[in-house]
């Protein structure tokens, strides 16, 4: 993840999201029929953060600050022909830089006035799929939108889709051709520290040891790769309780950095040990994750500093071999 993003990009994705992953069907949301009718009118327009609350949101950060839906979102659809909206609202998340450093999650909300464009782009049909088409594998979010008229009754507009079922162009260019005037931000979340980003660590990661144990053991305990690595770097997480023993538990970030050369060598021959796994199912609560330093595709190593204290090791082709570490391990791995 990039370490800045300028406002031009965060309002780009705040307008329409995009992630890797399957498509998904914008012609299905919440509250939207087969046989598209008028979209539902609401009295008072307050704020995204009661309309709206978690809209937006690509990433889910620990929050408290988030208040729940007060009750269901109203029914989209076409623009009623006895509604004349003379404003937009969009609300959305961004990701910023902290003032002291990391990065954090902003709600959003953005007004604008000049929207016959975008009324135009609203009011066109979906396109259908004339034969055999190319569709890219993008899931595009679409962006929440309400249109609201002068007594500040809103709605929430159908977004006509191409034939690859994604927002048509028209809407995505109207969108990007408006004067948004940014109405209220607020943060919700932190994404990541100014301590992970100090030590060029991710805030969050996922206890990998656990995860391959717990759905299939790995390959018998032999080195993966040989002793021998460039310089590695350290970052070691905590797991919450409420993640411990679940799927994937998620740790958050504790400490890290560059593991110290002197400390290196006897990390790694305490990961290339043909010591027996021993027969344990208990989770740890902090694990610790070794990469290249310099950020470049190699193997990765995680070890438990707690619990069943084992070790995981997989190699740039998705190998992965398993072994068992012990407490002079963990305490290689402390707080460099």
């Amino acid at each position: 993840m990039s370490r800045m993003r300028s406002s031009r990009t965060a309002l780009a994705v705040a307008l329409l999201g995009v992630a890797l992953a399957g498509c998904v069907d914008t012609t299905k949301g919440p509250g939207v029929d087969v046989e598209l009718g008028p979209a539902e009118i609401v009295d008072g327009w307050t704020s995204c953060a009661e309309a709206a609350p978690r809209a937006g949101e690509v990433i889910s950060v620990p929050t408290t600050q988030t208040p729940a839906p007060t009750g269901p979102e109203p029914k989209i659809g076409r623009i009623d022909p006895a509604f004349t909206p003379v404003a937009v609202v969009l609300c959305g998340r961004e990701i910023r830089p902290r003032t002291n450093g990391g990065q954090e999650q902003a709600a959003t909300e953005r007004r604008a006035e000049d929207i016959a464009a975008l009324l135009a782009a609203l009011r066109l049909p979906d396109q259908r799929a004339d034969g055999e088409i190319a569709c890219t594998l993008d899931m595009v979010i679409p962006p929440w939108l309400a249109l609201v008229d002068e007594q500040g009754r809103w709605m929430r507009p159908y977004l006509p889709t191409d034939s690859c079922r994604k927002p048509r162009a028209e809407v995505s260019a109207a969108l990007a051709g408006l004067q948004w005037k940014t109405v209220d931000t607020r943060t919700v979340g932190q994404v990541e520290s100014a301590a992970a980003e100090a030590a060029g660590c991710a805030q969050r990661w996922s206890d990998m040891v656990w995860v391959e144990t717990r759905h299939g053991r790995p390959g018998p305990p032999v080195p993966a790769v040989p002793p021998a690595a460039g310089p590695l770097r350290l970052c070691v997480y905590q797991v919450p309780p409420s993640q411990q023993g679940g799927d994937k538990p998620a740790g958050d970030f504790v400490y890290g950095g560059p593991l110290p050369t002197e400390r290196q060598a006897g990390v790694l021959r305490g990961l290339s040990n043909r010591r027996a796994v021993i027969d344990c199912a208990t989770p740890a609560s902090r694990f610790a994750v070794l990469r290249p330093l310099d950020g470049t595709a190699g193997a990765e190593r995680y070890v438990e500093l707690d619990g069943c204290l084992r070790f995981l090791v997989t190699s740039p082709t998705g190998a992965a071999q398993l072994g068992q570490g012990d407490d002079a391990l963990a305490k290689l791995l402390g707080p460099v």
